[in-house]
Order: structure tokens, then sequence, then C-alpha cells
């Protein structure tokens, strides 16, 4: 089973995958930022991400669940809303 959620935040793409054989994965501007190959403890991922006036932000976010996965997203340590597309 995959899961997938995106967000753009300041034109910049956020997309975390979640795959049962290949892991979570974190990609900013299709660039990947971290990824952890864990199936039984919530994952947390992190990277970060230049805004428009050239600042470096802070991206984590973490994914639980076993059934229903969620996940949640916070940029400069405020939460983003994502959406899941798959």
């Amino acid at each position: 089973m995959k899961s997938e959620w995106i967000a753009n935040y300041e034109d910049n793409l956020i997309t975390i995958t979640n795959d049962w054989l290949n892991g979570e994965k974190l990609f900013i501007n299709n660039i990947l930022q971290d990824e952890q190959l864990n199936f039984f403890t919530p994952s947390k991922l992190s990277g970060v991400l230049t805004d428009k006036n050239g600042a470096k932000l802070h991206v984590k976010t973490n994914i639980s669940g076993l059934f229903k996965v969620s996940c949640r997203l916070f940029v400069d340590h405020k939460k983003v809303d994502l959406k899941q597309v798959k």
C-alpha cells in the first residue's frame, strides 16, 4: 500500500510518500531530503527549504498509523495543511 501527500509552501513543492516496501520519504522540489525504513514506530523526517527571502526554514514531518496512515507537516514550527493524493 502506498500513500502520498503534497503541500505547496511559498512556491516550494513538498511531497511525502509512505510505502510498505520502500519506507517513508520526504521530497522538497523533487529532491530527496530524508528517508526512513521503519515499520513499527512513527517516522520522523526532516529537511530544509528556502523561502522567498532566501532564508532557510526547517521542515519536519511524521507519519503514523497502521491501517489508516496519517501525516503531519511543520515548516518553521508551524503546521501546514497537506493534501493526500494517494
